[in-house]
């Protein structure tokens, strides 16, 4: 685990072929996260397709909360949104700090972070980077 403005929770996520089938399509996991960030007003949300790219995930999302009760808010109603939609076995990580929150739901992954916490890591510059020119990005 790093250590530097907060613990990198990605470091213990689990490799795609290790997670069981979760109950949903990427797609409509995507959805359910992506109206949950919305709605909760999370900041700068972007959603990438890494589909073929990595055997982490299909879809990465990034989004920031505006403090770490902020963060800590939407990556517990992520993780509601998820469960209520039928994603069996949602993990989390990061919680307790609330600097940098990662919520696992198989094929889609998502990362909440504090604006500070996010900018010192700049992960969707080096998965954008991984999922070449022709990668779908959203906001």
């Amino acid at each position: 685990m790093k250590r530097a403005p907060a613990a990198s929770p990605a470091g213990n996520a689990l490799a795609a072929a290790d997670r069981p089938a979760r109950g949903i399509d990427v797609e409509a996991a995507t959805r359910v996260v992506l109206t949950s960030l919305e709605d909760d007003k999370g900041e700068e949300i972007i959603a990438i397709d890494i589909r073929g790219k990595s055997s982490l995930a299909d879809m990465l999302i990034v989004a920031s909360g505006r403090s770490a009760r902020h963060v800590a808010a939407l990556a517990d109603h992520v993780m509601r949104k998820l469960k209520e939609a039928g994603v069996s076995d949602v993990r989390v990580e990061g919680l307790p700090h609330a600097d940098w929150v990662l919520v696992d739901a198989g094929d889609v992954v998502v990362h909440i972070f504090r604006p500070e916490v996010r900018a010192f890591y700049n992960i969707e510059k080096i998965w954008i980077g991984a999922a070449g020119p022709d990668a779908s990005i959203s906001s």
